[in-house]
């Protein structure tokens, strides 16, 4: 792509938080009719930089200027006007309305002074913006009833009702199906073709080089980058994201051996299976859960910690059979889960760093009077061996890059010393940087002699930390690969239906 004018220049942009300089004078250009990538590091000022730009908060310094204006954006609504909608990983619709609603809420067409809302107008232009985007549901469609795929498709139409030209897209895959985003990337290639431009922030590196003619880099609050053409590539990306070297990604496999059984699964059956579930967990080893969106891994791993009952089947641990009813029987046998979801359920966001790691075992600390001391120094030693990087201990989870909350959620369970550690998408949204030492954590977890299941939609994690891969199909398991077997194209076979040979 040749040059072409800058709709959007933010330059010189700074902003500090107590105790944090988030921004220091980063730059950033957006050209008319192009996808530009901004990548980094969580904590890397990547969100803060488009919060700004959505007039979320202002900036300490630094201009912004829009088809060649200086623009003071002073609020959400502002920054709308402009031109600017930014599409956040956390969709922004209203579930219980339908898709013309949520297109035009708050700006529904109406038939003069009384504001009676036009539905005929309403239907007949949602239906018109929703077909440059691919949508194919009826106008009148609840969107609590839609994929994440096409509430995202949903977001983007409402961005176009009010004639963006500047779209934000903030991990919109996250959630996505294969499907789903090869849909998705086919929406914003005909988007760019009609002159609109996006900025797209991904830590999905493939989907970076794919889809973006630049890419822009930050580092700890700093422009550190441009690439373009050719040398938008995951080591030239990499190597700048994180300014130290990771080539070794994933970590050896080590002292792995055939540990003892720390869990037996029987005939297990659950909400969401179409079959009963057998698997033995040994201690010392990695057990991959892999399968396509709808498998059922995440049902699973809730039933065997008492999240959602278990229908039927027999559940050992070490040995002694154990009935697991809630997530309190988990934990007493000797059990922790680290949650897909980690902001709503893995940490406590609005609590500080030392009362989310000391909750799984409160009842060690002397409550109700809390031996605080006791809580502290097990913080202390967590933090440490899990370089979580936080400027105190009082520091609310909120605040912590999502690397380090997700370190947070894994403090928590390490504070009681499980024999089992259940881990659903570990690095979901976590950038590049943060997953290499997450991925080292759980390798010493496993060398130290804790059995670890992990569930991951990450065929690359999935390959590169499994010690064995338990593969599953709409609701069923279809085979147990050993370390030997463990590649792509023998966890695609079942992962499709295929079964083990």
């Amino acid at each position: 792509m040749g040059e072409s004018t800058a709709l959007l220049q933010m330059q010189n942009i700074t902003k500090r938080f107590p105790g944090v300089l988030a921004l220091n004078g980063v730059d950033l250009d957006l050209r008319e009719g192009e996808i530009l990538g901004l990548i980094g590091e969580n904590g890397a000022g990547k969100s803060t930089l488009m919060r700004i730009l959505g007039g979320d908060y202002p900036a300490d310094s630094g201009d912004i200027v829009i088809c060649g204006k200086q623009a003071q954006i002073t609020d959400v609504q502002h920054s709308i006007a402009l031109g600017v909608s930014i599409i956040y990983q956390e969709l922004n619709l209203a579930p219980n309305l339908d898709i013309a609603s949520n297109i035009f809420l708050g700006r529904e067409p109406a038939w003069g002074a009384l504001g009676i809302v036009d539905s005929r107008a309403l239907y007949s232009k949602a239906a018109e913006i929703a077909g440059r985007v691919g949508i194919s549901a009826p106008m009148n469609t609840l969107v609590e009833t839609l994929s994440i795929g096409e509430q995202q498709l949903v977001e983007i139409a409402k961005a176009l009702s009010v004639d963006s030209g500047i779209l934000v897209l903030d991990e919109p895959t996250s959630s996505l199906s294969p499907a789903e985003a090869s849909k998705l990337f086919e929406v914003m290639r005909g988007l760019k073709n009609a002159g609109v431009s996006m900025i797209y922030i991904s830590h999905r590196l493939a989907e970076i080089r794919e889809l973006c003619d630049r890419v822009v880099v930050l580092r700890d609050g700093e422009r550190v980058g441009e690439l373009s053409g050719d040398r938008i590539c995951p080591e030239e990306m990499v190597r700048l994201m994180v300014g130290r070297d990771i080539s070794r990604f994933f970590p050896e496999h080590g002292r792995h051996a055939e540990g003892d059984t720390v869990l037996m699964v029987r005939d297990l059956s659950y909400r969401g299976g179409r079959d009963v579930v057998n698997f033995d967990l040994r201690a010392g080893e990695i057990l991959g859960i892999a399968g396509l969106v709808g498998a059922g891994r995440t049902e699973l791993v809730e039933a065997l910690f008492g999240v959602e009952p278990k229908h039927d089947g027999e559940v050992q641990v070490m040995g002694e059979n154990v009935e697991i009813r809630a997530p309190a029987d988990a934990i007493n046998v000797g059990m922790g889960l680290v949650p897909e979801d980690r902001k709503a359920l893995g940490v406590i966001l609005e609590m500080p760093v030392t009362e989310n790691i000391s909750l799984p075992g409160i009842g060690n600390y002397n409550p109700p009077f809390m031996d605080r001391n006791k809580e502290k120094e097990v913080a202390v030693e967590l933090v440490d061996r899990l370089e979580i990087k936080t400027p105190s201990l009082n520091q609310l989870v909120q605040f912590l890059s999502g690397g380090n909350q997700q370190k947070v959620a894994l403090a928590k369970w390490l504070g009681i010393s499980p024999k089992i550690l259940i881990l659903d998408e570990p690095t979901r949204g976590i950038d590049v940087g943060s997953k290499s030492e997450i991925y080292r954590l759980i390798r010493e977890l496993a060398d130290d002699g804790m059995g670890v299941i992990m569930v991951s939609s990450e065929m690359d994690e999935i390959i590169g930390l499994s010690d064995r891969v338990m593969v599953m199909h709409e609701g069923k398991e279809t085979g147990i690969l050993d370390r030997a077997d463990i590649n792509e194209q023998n966890i695609m076979h079942l992962a499709t239906g295929g079964s083990q040979a």
